[in-house]
């Protein structure tokens, strides 16, 4: 037998393999020999019971909380069906969890408790804050670069670590209540969501609930709205006279929060 043709029929068990342990294809089991002790389902199926946990594992690592939440067996049943529906594609275990948010949110029967997508998706957001990119962040002190005449045109640039995320369920408070060791509240559907901004602050990833006027704000100046205009949207909000003043207000708890990393003059 040539080399090449070795290394073709080598290369189709893999993927006779992979599918056995992905798709749970058992064409692969007649390349495997019973042993003297186990039939070679059985030996396979060591092999896709170890697939299933490890992955089901880096979810629980990603997902505390969540976990913590439905408690093992229903975390872990949760965990093969999404294992089973989304194969890992990624070399990084980091990274197999984000589409849970999606998957609790349009599969039953999780999708009939909405608080389960929004707890995941609050998690995938921290964990995406903690892992964002170092960048500078704006300080107080260069605002007094910029002149009065010039703020009317100034253009703001977010945090690569800062998210906003709109939850349809109590779930923050939920978290909170599970981060502090306490007893949740029970899930309840809200009659406005809750607007959350997510971030990263020194080393820690943290959020808090906006006010809807906040929100708009924060949404537009991360897209590039100047200032001048923010304050215009802002009148809309409440007292057209104080929407300078509100917006300067925002601004100030954004650098604080260490939210911006860029302060420019727009063109």
């Amino acid at each position: 037998m040539s080399n090449s043709a070795g290394t073709s029929d080598f290369a189709r068990q893999q993927a006779e393999f992979q599918r056995g342990i992905l798709d749970g294809d058992d064409t692969v089991l007649a390349e495997i020999f019973d042993s003297p002790r186990e039939r070679r389902e059985t030996l396979f199926g060591v092999y896709r019971y170890a697939y299933g946990s490890r992955l089901v594992d880096a979810m629980r690592n990603d997902h505390e909380l969540l976990h913590l939440y439905l408690g093992d067996e229903m975390f872990d049943e949760m965990g093969y069906a999404y294992v089973k529906a989304h194969p890992s594609e990624h070399p990084n275990l980091r990274w197999f969890s984000q589409g849970l948010p999606d998957f609790l949110k349009l599969n039953e029967p999780y999708s009939h408790h909405p608080v389960l997508s929004d707890l995941a998706a609050l998690e995938k957001a921290l964990n995406d804050a903690f892992d964002a990119v170092e960048a500078p962040v704006v300080e107080l002190s260069a605002m007094t670069g910029f002149a009065p005449e010039a703020w009317p045109d100034l253009e703001f640039v977010a945090h690569a670590s800062a998210s906003r995320l709109d939850l349809a369920t109590n779930a923050s408070a939920i978290w909170l209540a599970l981060k502090n060791e306490e007893t949740p509240p029970d899930a309840d559907v809200m009659e406005q969501p809750a607007r959350l901004l997510i971030w990263r602050q020194d080393t820690t990833p943290m959020f808090r609930e906006l006010p809807t006027e906040e929100a708009m704000m924060w949404d537009e100046a991360a897209n590039g709205v100047p200032f001048s205009v923010l304050c215009e949207m802002l009148a809309t909000y409440d007292d057209p006279d104080g929407a300078a003043a509100r917006g300067a207000g925002y601004l100030h708890g954004w650098i604080t929060s260490g939210l911006l990393a860029g302060v420019s003059v727009g063109t």
